[in-house]
């Protein structure tokens, strides 16, 4: 093996447990990340949330999560897991380094970060998606007097308290965001323009991760059709609340369109007692506030745009031919937790999964650093060298 078996990038979940199966593979690792500590991205997350998947299915590998934290672990929690994670296993990230461009060098990769330079067989980008926010543009943004920030700056409530605050998209965050508001007092609306799936975070007295664990062979149609009817009883009706049902199911809308389905903790709730509006999409932003497609202007303080998160990796692979057969035209991963058209290079955690994102992590850590050792072994055995 080379001085210098495996790059990691990113030292979130996916790149510690990443790293880690590669320690135990008795790999050589380095780990950059561009945070100056472990689980930046989960540091940066609003207050409120908790995990949506149980303890026990979010844990990495070789590392149990303390009963104490309960089913569903707090952000900050969670933080302090990956902390003692990183400690647990001497996993040392190299911080407060931004990888620039990782390209192709001979039978190795060169990552470029700055002033460091490393080189290694096997490259893994376990970056995640919540550093590339997606806002898209109305008319009339620049003129908005109000402040308007995307989901992924909102920390919690206190901010808006008495103002009348509208947040656009009905995603995970979406919902969670307009809840936590709710909650707080604060007079919140929802835009929702596409139809939706909502799933309850528990599901006869088990969590709702635990149905489609267990129906992860079956295919995503059938799976759907045999949980509607369960489903309709426990969430209702959505066009009652002003929101349109997808015509996909929550398992085909994540394999097909790679969009997850919103975990309900309590939004449904809130609209249902009137202390969260929902609307249409947004036709135009005016000064004060919005223009709906339907129809209808109101008076919005401030926008929190819940409009989720576009990855595109193409700046990070900018010219290796391999690479660019391993993100597809829009820069994201085609695969993910498993070995990609190009050698040597991986992905952890880079697609929505219907089973648990931590727990597919943990699942393609392993894989990944055992494809990795054969990988390097293989190189090394054909005499390919740096």
């Amino acid at each position: 093996m080379h001085e210098l078996d495996a790059i990691v990038i990113g030292a979130g979940p996916a790149g510690l447990a990443t790293a880690q199966q590669l320690k135990a593979q008795g790999m050589s690792a380095a780990i950059f990340d561009k945070a100056a500590a472990v689980g930046a991205v989960w540091r940066r997350h609003y207050d409120r949330l908790h995990l949506h998947t149980p303890r026990r299915q979010s844990e990495l590998p070789g590392l149990p999560m303390p009963a104490a934290y309960g089913r569903y672990p707090s952000r900050a929690q969670f933080v302090a897991y990956l902390e003692r994670y990183a400690q647990a296993f001497a996993l040392e990230p190299i911080f407060n380094v931004k990888v620039d461009a990782i390209r192709r060098d001979g039978a190795v990769w060169r990552v470029e970060a700055g002033e460091h330079l490393a080189r290694a067989p096997v490259v893994i980008v376990a970056t995640g998606w919540a550093d590339f926010p997606h806002a898209p543009q109305w008319p009339g943004m620049a003129e908005h007097r109000g402040p308007m920030i995307h989901s992924s700056a909102y920390r919690n409530a206190i901010p808006f308290a008495g103002k009348r605050v509208l947040v656009v998209g009905f995603g995970n965050s979406g919902a969670e965001i307009a809840l936590d508001l709710s909650e707080a007092g604060v007079e919140v609306v929802l835009s929702v323009r596409s139809p939706v799936r909502v799933l309850p975070r528990d599901l006869l007295g088990a969590p709702i991760l635990n149905f489609a664990i267990a129906q992860r062979f079956l295919p995503a149609g059938l799976a759907d059709a045999l949980n509607a009817p369960i489903l309709r009883l426990a969430i209702g009706s959505l066009d009652e609340l002003g929101l349109k049902t997808a015509a996909k199911g929550p398992l085909r809308m994540i394999k097909e369109d790679g969009r997850a389905p919103v975990i309900d903790i309590g939004a449904l709730a809130q609209i249902r007692a009137g202390k969260i509006k929902v609307r249409g999409g947004v036709e135009r932003f005016t000064p004060d506030g919005a223009v709906f497609v339907e129809g209808g202007e109101e008076r919005f303080d401030a926008v929190i745009l819940a409009t989720g998160f576009r990855p595109d990796l193409r700046a990070l692979l900018p010219d290796a031919l391999e690479a660019l057969d391993a993100l597809d035209a829009q820069g994201r991963p085609r695969v993910s937790d498993r070995p990609t058209a190009a050698p040597g290079l991986f992905f952890v955690g880079a697609i929505v999964s219907p089973t648990g994102q931590l727990r597919e992590i943990r699942l393609g850590a392993k894989r990944v650093a055992k494809a990795a050792r054969r990988y390097v072994e293989g190189s090394t055995a054909m005499g390919l060298g740096a």
